[in-house]
């Protein structure tokens, strides 16, 4: 297929710069499969189109403020963006400034340095992190890397929208978007329907913004991206599919950590890239944003539900002014 058979058009204004407030009164999509059906809901309703038994499967990995900003030792400004986790304290990371090479040690503060490693390509190096608990020093000193489309600076606001309420397992450098929509009280709803939950950590990586260049989708390697599938998620998944009930991927990342692993604890990489003709072993429904034109993850959802199918859904969603892309709206797949 071609890449061209994955593109939309869409307003400017329709990017949603700011999430919603609160998260569940985000607007809901609701695709059915089967009859090809369009409905039109909120966040809070999203027990409505559920049942008892269901399973609802959570990324809960965490974004790290891995916009860092530092000095040489020369006094040149450098500014750092991590964007593949290798380890806690080793990364592969966006380098800018001059003369960047191997060995160079970059200040952000008295207590934190960078070293660079290793040059990869272009302007991407390894690094490392060099300080007491790498982490929490990334908690106080970095910036939260808000998606390049929002045309803006990190605010307030996104210290806390740009993270999920489960957010655990630190690694990410991009939020598992449709989890976004999940707050307190959504869960308790869900949890009063018989609706159950489990996890998989996923490290979203800058990759998830990287454009598909190659006009055969086919040709296209999605940026490999550290994964855990915990033995407790693969026994809840086992279960609800021997009751007859769905398991539902809440987001591309959990829908590429499952189908990584069908029924199997994992902890790895993968580089799994689902576009149209991919047979889908584990997901039996899926909740996700609306994502760019050309977008591997676009790709993915039309393998999902169907490349016509999804294309509608979105002309109707610009049609009736849904907001697009990470603070978005979203939809469920049934």
């Amino acid at each position: 297929m071609k890449l061209s058979d994955f593109d939309y058009e869409l307003p400017e204004e329709l990017i949603a710069k700011y999430p919603v407030v609160p998260r569940h009164a985000a607007r809901l999509m609701v695709l059915n499969r089967k009859d090809k059906s369009i409905k039109h809901d909120t966040f809070i309703n999203l027990p409505n189109y559920l049942e008892e038994g269901d399973l609802l499967v959570f990324n809960n990995t965490k974004v790290l403020p891995a916009r860092l900003y530092g000095r040489k030792p020369t006094g040149g400004k450098v500014e750092i963006v991590l964007t593949d986790y290798i380890k806690p304290d080793e990364w592969k990371a966006l380098v800018g400034g001059k003369k960047i090479r191997p060995g160079l040690i970059v200040e952000i503060a008295p207590d934190f340095h960078i070293e660079i490693l290793e040059h990869i390509e272009g302007g991407t190096f390894r690094v490392k992190l060099l300080g007491d608990e790498p982490l929490k020093l990334l908690d106080k000193y970095g910036h939260i890397p808000i998606p390049p489309y929002l045309k803006r600076e990190e605010e307030p606001i996104d210290r806390e929208y740009y993270q999920t309420i489960f957010a655990k397992e630190k690694g990410a450098v991009a939020a598992p978007t449709a989890s976004l929509h999940f707050s307190e009280e959504l869960m308790e709803k869900l949890k009063e329907k018989g609706i159950n939950f489990a996890f998989i950590t996923l490290h979203v990586s800058y990759g998830t913004f990287k454009p598909v260049k190659s006009e055969n989708i086919e040709e296209h390697r999605v940026d490999p991206e550290y994964v855990k599938i915990p033995k407790e998620t693969v026994q809840k998944i086992k279960e609800t599919k021997e009751r007859g009930k769905k398991v539902v991927a809440v987001g591309t990342t959990v829908v590429r950590a499952l189908e990584t692993s069908p029924y199997e604890p994992f902890e790895g990489w993968t580089e799994l890239y689902i576009y149209p003709g991919y047979k889908f072993k584990v997901v039996d429904a899926m909740i996700t944003n609306f994502h760019l034109p050309r977008s591997s993850l676009l790709i993915l959802v039309s393998a999902f539900a169907g490349r016509e199918f999804i294309l509608k859904a979105y002309r109707e969603a610009v049609q009736k002014r849904y907001r697009f892309y990470s603070y978005g709206d979203g939809m469920l797949i049934l």
